[in-house]
């Protein structure tokens, strides 16, 4: 049986989040997926710092969001990122909700690529690192 590939984590938005209309700006959500997938990394032991060791830097190369309602000042969020592929790239899907009620306000996704740090080349599977970091070799 595969590891569970998804992870969340709870946070609130700070004033310091907020746009005029006093509603979470949206570039801060982008944020909070950054803050999800790192917790979902460490989780197996490959977050930025382990890619690099490993040979390959990871670079965000394409980032979608759709969002469904706004969040606002203090509301207890729980952000949930899910690993949904690996074998020639890594998506990252992501889900915003209300940490009460559970409704959704965002969704979306990442994709990175794993680009040699020696040579700066892109390569298109996944380094056998990952998948064993992941659990998913031979899956």
């Amino acid at each position: 049986m595969r590891a569970d590939l998804s992870h969340e984590i709870e946070l609130s938005p700070a004033f310091h989040d907020l746009d005029p209309m006093v509603v979470v700006w949206h570039g801060h959500y982008l944020k909070y997926f950054e803050l999800a997938r790192c917790a979902l990394l460490q989780r197996f032991n490959f977050d930025y710092l382990q890619m690099r060791e490993s040979g390959y830097v990871w670079p965000i190369v394409d980032l979608r969001s759709k969002y469904v309602r706004p969040a606002h000042f203090q509301q207890r969020l729980i952000v949930r990122a899910q690993i949904v592929e690996w074998e020639n790239r890594l998506k990252i899907d992501y889900q915003i909700r209300d940490a009460g009620t559970g409704q959704v306000l965002t969704r979306g996704h990442t994709i990175q690529v794993a680009v040699s740090v020696a040579t700066g080349e892109m390569s298109f599977v996944s380094p056998p690192i990952l998948l064993e970091r992941l659990g998913v070799t031979g899956a």
